[in-house]
């Protein structure tokens, strides 16, 4: 990967929506509980994308978790 290439990818901790499999790794959240959580209509970190594609809203997430004491 050339310089350009290296600056257009972001880390994480920059991303404002993560996918589920990128908020497992950041979180150490497992992915099946991020589904199920996804699923319940009063988490807000959750948006669709498309018809089928769940992602999560980043710092909202970790406003949820300083808030729950289990997830």
């Amino acid at each position: 990967m050339n310089n350009k290439q290296k600056k257009d990818v972001l880390e994480p901790k920059d991303k404002y929506l993560l996918t589920i499999n990128e908020a497992a790794d950041y979180f150490g959240i497992g992915m099946n509980r991020l589904r199920e959580l996804s699923r319940d209509r009063s988490c807000d970190f959750f948006v669709t994308v498309g018809r089928y594609k769940s992602m999560v809203i980043r710092h909202k997430l970790e406003k949820y978790i300083e808030n729950h004491r289990f997830l």
